[in-house]
């Protein structure tokens, strides 16, 4: 029952799928659906890998085809990760004080900050986008990359990562995946990245991008620590944004 509630947790809470509720939701149940987040995240990646082959089909522009993958994303996501980004850069950017931040990135309405951020991370997603879909295999390249981002949430749910309150959507999840659990998990992200290089011709370069979302993720976990005194799960959709954008980006050069 824990792995299919936390299916069931991943599906829900990261995709627009209807599907039951979970039995039961805890810390265990929470963690494995993190770890599980890139498969969970299978109907965005299909969704996705659809807008690129029928844009080719009918002859759209690739960077037309890179905002309707982002539109069908948005979509499947409730749009989401982008809110999560969003209230993190306006939070980040609000104060020096930590409950004031939090203050901001719970109620406040999205400032120049959270518009920056998204407009820069849309842009960027929307570039490297913009190169792949030309490639013949651009169409599951692009699904891969998909799942793949979303390896972002197990890192930063990794056990030792603080909370920045003790309520809100994230609270049961950060934190909650075991160490040996995330590192299973980017090794076989890294196999699905490296498929994806494949397709494009450059394995290596793909894999550099993935070396350089872990240390994004890393990196942005060390400021929201540091600012927050932890997380939400408002720096979880952060996370899997800047993700993508880094791995669309890293592919757009291979």
């Amino acid at each position: 029952m824990t792995v299919r509630d936390a299916w069931l947790l991943a599906t829900g809470t990261l995709t627009a799928v209807r599907v039951p509720p979970p039995s039961r939701v805890d810390r265990q149940v929470a963690g494995l659906a993190m770890v599980l987040a890139p498969l969970a995240v299978l109907p965005l990646a299909l969704a996705a890998a659809a807008v690129v082959l029928v844009g080719g089909w009918i002859g759209l522009p690739p960077l037309a085809t890179a905002y309707v993958v982002l539109v069908a994303l948005a979509l499947g996501t409730r749009a989401f990760h982008w809110d999560g980004l969003a209230d993190t850069a306006d939070g980040l950017t609000a104060s020096y004080s930590p409950a004031r931040s939090l203050e901001v990135m719970r109620t406040g309405p999205v400032g120049p900050a959270g518009v920056v951020a998204v407009v820069l991370v849309a842009g960027l997603q929307a570039a490297g986008l913009a190169a792949v879909v030309r490639h013949d295999h651009g169409w599951w390249v692009v699904g891969l990359l998909v799942c793949a981002s979303r390896l972002s949430l197990a890192l930063a749910c990794v056990r030792g990562v603080p909370a920045a309150r003790a309520d809100g959507l994230g609270v049961t999840h950060v934190g909650s995946v075991p160490v040996a659990a995330a590192v299973a998990s980017l090794l076989v992200c890294g196999v699905v990245v490296g498929l994806a290089g494949h397709g494009l011709g450059s394995v290596w370069t793909l894999l550099a991008g993935l070396v350089v979302v872990v240390g994004v993720v890393l990196g942005l976990l060390l400021r929201c620590v540091r600012r927050l005194g932890g997380i939400t799960g408002d720096v979880l959709g952060a996370a899997v944004e800047v993700s993508f954008a880094v791995l669309v980006l890293a592919a757009a050069s291979a």
